[in-house]
């Protein structure tokens, strides 16, 4: 992972049991996220489909770095949570490096022809 790139915590959420669970979850985990620079960008807010199905909700917390972002999953105040949600939602979860200022699409070029060549 490139060094001094932003990250993102991305979470799909369908199935949501909307009850005491889910609102200690949520009362909570700001203050998880704060330590690592976390924060919000996306967190359930109107969805239009483009293509494909989509039945459930988006959440999307920025991080300053991938080993941020990392490390907060890991944490223990974050795994002291996490069953609040997986508990009581059907949801996916992943992390994914962001790209650099000004970055530009062509840049994949090389990387996805390299790919293409060793099929």
């Amino acid at each position: 992972m490139t060094k001094g790139t932003k990250a993102y915590a991305i979470a799909y959420l369908r199935e949501v049991d909307f009850g005491p669970e889910i609102a200690e979850y949520l009362e909570r985990i700001d203050e998880t996220l704060a330590p690592y620079g976390g924060h919000f960008i996306v967190h359930g807010g109107e969805l239009t489909p483009a293509e494909g199905e989509w039945d459930g909700a988006i959440v999307i917390i920025e991080f300053p770095s991938s080993d941020a972002a990392r490390e907060w999953y890991e944490s223990p105040a974050y795994q002291a949570i996490l069953p609040l949600r997986t508990e009581h939602s059907q949801s996916i979860a992943a992390m994914v490096e962001g790209v650099p200022e000004g970055y530009r699409a062509i840049e994949k070029v090389p990387e996805v022809l390299a790919l293409a060549n060793m099929s």
